[in-house]
């Protein structure tokens, strides 16, 4: 396992170029329609050329895009992000700022996620065809049909006329006067809105993925055997067919990981959420090529560890996988 893990590291590097290449081609097809410093010009018509060169010269962006694209791919070596067009600070800060905020969302939409879905499925699963059954597919036919930005629309407007919730933010006005323990509970106040939002109604298809697989394994004959000896139902299902069942949802565990920066880009917008996936879409509206450059990266780089997490979560679930 030690050597699947350092050869996938290794091959780390390769791939991380070979996307930001990609990436950085096709941002400079996008830039016919104009860049950051020609939005400028629009936006601010009294700036003289001269000032809009000195700046295009400030940022390298006077040089060809195969040059540019080699000493940003420099810096990165040297965990330098470059700067940001429009925020003029660091790019590397700039996504630090922000995406503790993205992880800290995505990791609790994900545990709910996970510890809802995973026993609905078991139990629509032992008792199918039932009529709980018939309500848990359903409801979770609506919620895979239901996109993340509607929900968080109509959790928005719950939330505005009950009052019960925050509308926007990650902290109170008062945060700074809190104590610890007040502070934490504001925080975790404040995401309640935006993990339903991104957790709750990826719930249906994780609770379809479980309830199929694991009646496909309470058919197999290991099952029937362990039945006719005698063992506990209780036994046979927590132990034999759900320990198998799961296999391919952890497969599906390192791409959720990865799929949730997408998802929490309109949550994050919809609801005011300070995270990095609001960044990332002002960052393209606004064409700031470092920023959304960075973020890609940081997006592949949870994308690849998330899949590689997920192989490690398998072979530790299933003693039969050896990637030796």
């Amino acid at each position: 396992m030690f050597r699947y893990i350092l050869r996938r590291l290794i091959l780390l590097g390769p791939l991380l170029v070979g996307i930001t290449f990609v990436s950085w081609a096709a941002i400079q097809l996008a830039r016919g329609s104009g860049d950051y410093f020609q939005a400028l010009v629009l936006q601010y018509p009294q700036i003289s050329p001269a000032t809009i060169e000195g700046l295009r010269a400030r940022f390298g962006m006077d040089q060809p895009p195969w040059i540019q694209y080699l000493r940003w791919l420099w810096r990165i070596v040297h965990l330098d992000f470059g700067l940001s067009f429009s925020y003029q600070v660091p790019v590397t800060w700039l996504i630090g700022s922000r995406a503790l905020n993205t992880l800290l969302l995505s990791i609790s939409s994900l545990v709910v996620a996970w510890a809802i879905a995973i026993p609905l499925g078991i139990y629509s699963a032992v008792h199918q065809y039932s009529v709980t059954d018939g309500l848990l597919s359903a409801g979770a036919f609506m919620a895979i049909s239901i996109p993340s930005f509607f929900s968080a629309l109509l959790l928005l407007y719950a939330a505005f006329w009950t009052h019960l919730l925050p509308l926007q933010g990650l902290t109170s006005v008062n945060y700074d006067l809190l104590s610890p323990l007040g502070k934490l509970l504001d925080v975790g106040w404040h995401l309640v809105l935006p993990t339903i939002a991104l957790g709750v109604f990826s719930v249906g298809g994780l609770m379809r993925y479980m309830r199929t697989n694991l009646l496909d394994v309470l058919r197999a004959d290991y099952v029937k055997t362990a039945r006719a000896k005698g063992v506990p139902e209780r036994r046979v299902i927590l132990r034999h067919a759900v320990r198998n069942a799961i296999n391919p949802l952890v497969t599906l565990f390192g791409f959720e990981l990865g799929g949730l920066l997408s998802g929490a880009a309109f949550v994050e917008n919809i609801l005011g959420y300070p995270g990095l996936g609001r960044l990332i879409l002002e960052a393209l509206l606004r064409k700031d090529i470092f920023v959304v450059m960075g973020s890609l990266l940081l997006g592949s780089v949870l994308l690849i560890l998330g899949n590689l997490i997920a192989d490690i979560l398998l072979a530790y679930v299933d003693p039969r996988i050896r990637y030796e």
